[in-house]
């Protein structure tokens, strides 16, 4: 499958099952302390440095941003993706989630720091992701209004990723009729794209880092 031609593709066991499952408990496990240090007041629920239950696209459900595990995983990716997209790539960041029943994912295009996106299945019930190649929704008002046309169903397996356009292709998955489901998101950009070396780590100093230090790299 072409990256070029089709804007996306699939590469199956981009890290081992082994580092994939090591990746979703310590998931797990960030999202149990989180629990507990909100439980026992030692945080305020506006505290996003341990993770979160705010994100508008799927709330109430443990997200992360910018976690140093997950960004450590650029390591193993990135030569993979350069070689199957073809493309020289800066590192933005890593957002991880751990969804959970009922979870679902509107159809949506991305920002421009997830330009050359994947999606890689860490551990958990299998769910589907939809993407459309010929999605060409509405920007002209406040919120996308997407074609709603069929998309391409696909499947993934622990250690397995899909690469795909993010800021041209919609990309949804429907209700999750199962348990649970750890996913990271590892984004990159073009270094040919004219914001690429100003957008590098997100604007962040470095990966690793949480996101209130977006817009501190340059300074």
């Amino acid at each position: 499958m072409s990256f070029k031609k089709n804007r996306y593709c699939i590469i199956r066991n981009v890290i081992p099952p082994i580092l994939a499952e090591f990746c979703a408990r310590y998931l797990e496990m960030k999202k149990y302390n989180l629990d507990v240090l909100r439980a026992e007041r030692y945080i305020s629920e506006f505290n996003t440095d341990h993770g979160f239950y705010i994100d508008p696209q799927v709330p109430n459900t443990f997200s992360i941003y910018g976690d140093q595990a997950m960004e450590t995983l650029f390591n193993y990716v990135k030569p993979k993706m350069e070689k199957v997209t073809k493309l020289k790539l800066h590192e933005t960041y890593a957002y991880a989630r751990l969804y959970k029943k009922g979870d679902t994912l509107k159809r949506h295009k991305d920002r421009m720091s997830c330009e050359i996106s994947t999606t890689l299945f860490l551990a958990g019930d299998s769910w589907p992701i939809y993407v459309d190649p010929k999605g060409a929704g509405d920007h002209s008002g406040p919120e996308y209004i997407p074609l709603n046309n069929k998309g391409i169903k696909v499947d993934l397996k622990p250690g397995d990723m899909l690469v795909y356009k993010g800021c041209d292709l919609e990309h949804w998955r429907e209700s999750f009729k199962g348990n649970i489901c750890a996913q990271v998101f590892l984004h990159f950009n073009d270094v040919k794209h004219p914001e690429a070396e100003k957008n590098k780590y997100d604007t962040r100093p470095m990966l690793g880092l949480p996101k209130y230090f977006q817009g501190k790299r340059n300074k």
